[in-house]
């Protein structure tokens, strides 16, 4: 199972100093598991991360990567009755039905693939065994956390059918 996770953009400024971020300015995100498996994402500057690399009492984080950051473009208006890739990840990730493991993970290939998203990491969930990736939304900086489901290559044609019928169906 996926762990409690919700779609969170990146903040405009560091969580530890309180400074915005300058456009260009490189940053950190980090991922932290509480102790019911939830995750939480953090994004601290250069200095911010020194401190916390400092405090002996600070969590390490479950999950990290470095980024520059951009202000996010304001988002498009939403197209009535037309669902893409991008809107039809958001839906089934929100909806977290494990009947569309395998539609979430070829989505998020496609939108990568299309360069609107950009795995940042692939970690191990120790709860449930199952490996995670970590895509970041390049315009809004937005996390997406995607399990891999391990999908076999004679299991590839009849996923990419399904998502061609989804995105088919949805116009």
């Amino acid at each position: 199972m996926l762990p409690d996770w919700t779609i969170q953009t990146r903040a405009g400024g560091c969580d530890v100093t309180g400074e915005p971020f300058a456009e260009g300015q490189p940053f950190y995100t980090l991922l932290y598991r509480d102790r019911h498996d939830a995750l939480s994402r953090r994004d601290v500057s250069e200095a911010g991360g020194r401190r916390l690399r400092e405090d002996p009492r600070a969590a390490r984080p479950f999950s990290f990567w470095r980024a520059r950051f951009t202000l996010a473009a304001p988002p498009p208006p939403e197209a009535l009755a037309k669902a893409d890739a991008e809107t039809l990840l958001r839906r089934f990730l929100a909806e977290r039905r494990p009947e569309h493991g395998r539609v979430i993970y070829i989505l998020a290939l496609m939108l990568e693939r299309k360069r609107l998203l950009r795995q940042t990491d692939a970690q191990t969930d120790p709860a449930s065994d199952r490996r995670l990736l970590f895509y970041e939304h390049v315009k809004t900086g937005e996390t997406f956390v995607v399990p891999d489901p391990g999908l076999k290559l004679d299991q590839l044609e009849d996923v990419q059918r399904e998502v061609g019928d989804l995105l088919a169906s949805s116009r």
